[in-house]
C-alpha cells in the first residue's frame, strides 16, 4: 500500500465514523423525543438527559415514520376514549338501541303532556 492510499484509506475511516456517529446521534434523538411525548402525555417529570441528546442532534428532530404513525394511532385511541360515546362504549351491559328508545318515549311522553297543559 502506497502512502497515498494509505491517507485516502485513512480519510476514508475517518468520514464512515462520522457518518455513523451522526446517525447514532440521531436515533438517539429520535429515541429522547419518543420518551419526552409519553413524558408529557402522561404528565411525569422532564429529563434533561433527553432534552440534551435532542439538542445534540439539532433541535427539531422528525420521528421515523413507523414511530409518528404509532403516536398518530394512540393520540386517536386516547381521543376516541375520552369523548362522551367512547365513555358509553365502556360501560359494561350499556345497550345503546335500548337507550335511545327510551329518550324517544320520554320525549313523547312530555310532548302529550304538553299538549295536555290547560295552561299553554
Amino acid at each position: 500500500m502506497t502512502r497515498e492510499e494509505y491517507e485516502e484509506y485513512q480519510k476514508q475511516l475517518v468520514e464512515e465514523k462520522m457518518e455513523r456517529d451522526a446517525q447514532f446521534t440521531q436515533r438517539k434523538a429520535e429515541r429522547a423525543t419518543l420518551r419526552t411525548h409519553f413524558r408529557d402525555k402522561y404528565r411525569l417529570p422532564k429529563n434533561e438527559t433527553d432534552d440534551s441528546q435532542i439538542q445534540l442532534a439539532g433541535g427539531d428532530v422528525e420521528l421515523p415514520k413507523e414511530l409518528a404513525k404509532m403516536i398518530e394511532q394512540d393520540n386517536e385511541e386516547e381521543e376516541e376514549k375520552d369523548s362522551v360515546i367512547g365513555q358509553l362504549t365502556n360501560i359494561q351491559n350499556l345497550d345503546l338501541d335500548s337507550l335511545k328508545d327510551k329518550a324517544q318515549a320520554t320525549l313523547e311522553d312530555l310532548k302529550q303532556s304538553a299538549e295536555k297543559c290547560s295552561v299553554m
